[in-house]
């Protein structure tokens, strides 16, 4: 019997837990540290794009079938696979998998051993990794039902106690165009890039439980306001804390060793030793899970072609040879993927939100391309494009797009 309350809650919670990634953990407190008494603002721009965006992706898959296929196709199927297959490589062995096994190190072993050589640390890392999913064990799954409850409750001590008896003074740090900064500081999360590829994991748990057209979107409505709460409260309390830092550290300090000198400031050592535990275990369940779904997905698109034994061992290296290079260098390498990667997601969520209105295929095509093709522009010639509107706080590839959009409202599609 289905109980919509109930199932709002659950669905709830599930959407806070597949976006509530640990090694997201790192940019709220950099982001406060870098904003300083600004961080308000700073606030509302990572969660618009850190939290909102995701949850708006779930959404528009589910005016579909639920899936990214259903907003994509109407682009052309090749399309749909090529932009699936870097989405895939995005969230996979060129971004979010280095970077949990780097945060790994960074957070729960340098602070407590130092000279430990991190090549060999990763190494033992994605050997634990290929242990889990070759065998495709539940073990790991079991776990991490657990852990995610357990780093909660040590974010909400950190977060309350931060708030109660803030660990220094908010000062100013004379930074400029703070909103749209923060904007793009959400597109690290790479929640939006995920939340197209497993909308379909979420919208299949709602039908499941019995409900059909216009109760799916009701019952991800509800389940997204909790899920927004959580998220907003966690990314916005750690980047008030960060706010209080400015002071404290120096300004180039790493994004893990402000989160680990947090920590240290308000819990003392056993709060370096409880948030680097947990931190490691989750961002270790993360990447077996990404690790699984990318290699099955890549078995999938080659036809066995890629058996997933060779996809699985083939990802773990070169995420391996990533993840050496440290979260920092990881987070820069992510900013131009991610700023050519968002701007199509932004518009495909958008258009798909608006087909009632937008029902010419051409126009959405047009938009869709645009997007692509302006972020692409933009990341090879930077600031030679800066002319153009917004394209100095990194969005100039809105006016092209919205443009493209126009024209292509003007051309008659061909039934």
């Amino acid at each position: 019997m289905k109980n919509k309350r109930k199932d709002s809650i659950i669905v709830g919670f599930a959407l806070f837990s597949m976006f509530f990634g640990a090694g997201n953990l790192i940019f709220p407190p950099s982001l406060g540290n870098t904003l300083g008494d600004k961080y308000l603002l700073g606030i509302i721009g990572f969660v618009l794009t850190g939290v909102g965006l995701p949850l708006l992706a779930i959404l528009a898959c589910s005016k579909g079938n639920g899936t990214f296929e259903s907003i994509t196709n109407k682009i052309s199927p090749k399309f749909t696979l090529i932009l699936t297959t870097v989405l895939f490589f995005a969230i996979g062995p060129l971004l979010a998998i280095p970077r949990t096994a780097a945060t790994t190190f960074e957070i729960s072993i340098l602070p407590f051993f130092p000279n430990w050589s991190p090549v060999i640390m990763m190494a033992i890392y994605f050997l634990i990794n290929l242990f889990f999913v070759l065998r495709r064990s539940s073990i790991i799954d079991t776990i991490g039902k657990f852990l995610t409850p357990a780093l909660i409750i040590i974010l909400i001590i950190i977060i309350v106690k931060g708030i109660i008896n803030p660990i220094g003074d908010i000062a100013s740090t004379g930074a400029t165009n703070v909103i749209s900064y923060s904007l793009l500081e959400g597109y690290q999360t790479m929640d939006a890039l995920a939340g197209l590829l497993f909308s379909s994991v979420i919208t299949s748990s709602i039908v499941s439980k019995g409900y059909k057209g216009k109760e799916i979107n009701s019952v991800l409505l509800n389940s997204s306001f909790i899920a927004v709460i959580g998220l907003a409260f966690v990314y916005g309390g750690l980047t008030f804390i960060g706010a209080h830092t400015v002071n404290l550290v120096d300004s180039n300090i790493s994004n893990t060793a402000l989160l680990v000198f947090i920590s240290k400031k308000i819990l003392g050592t056993s709060g370096i030793l409880l948030i680097g535990i947990a931190i490691g275990l989750a961002c270790l369940t993360t990447s077996i899970g990404l690790l699984t779904t990318g290699s099955t997905f890549f078995e999938k698109v080659t036809n066995g072609k890629l058996s997933y034994k060779f996809n699985a061992i083939a990802i773990s290296l070169m995420s391996y040879i990533i993840a050496c290079q440290g979260v920092d260098k990881i987070v820069k390498l992510s900013v131009p993927i991610l700023n050519v990667l968002y701007p199509v997601a932004i518009t495909l969520i958008a258009v798909t939100m608006f087909n009632k209105f937008l029902t010419n295929v051409i126009a959405v095509r047009f938009a869709v391309y645009a997007s692509l093709i302006f972020g692409v522009l933009f990341q090879l010639f930077g600031s030679s494009l800066n002319f153009m509107p917004l394209a100095n706080i990194g969005f100039g590839w809105v006016l092209p797009t919205i443009i493209a959009l126009g024209i292509g409202c003007f051309i008659k599609e061909n039934k």
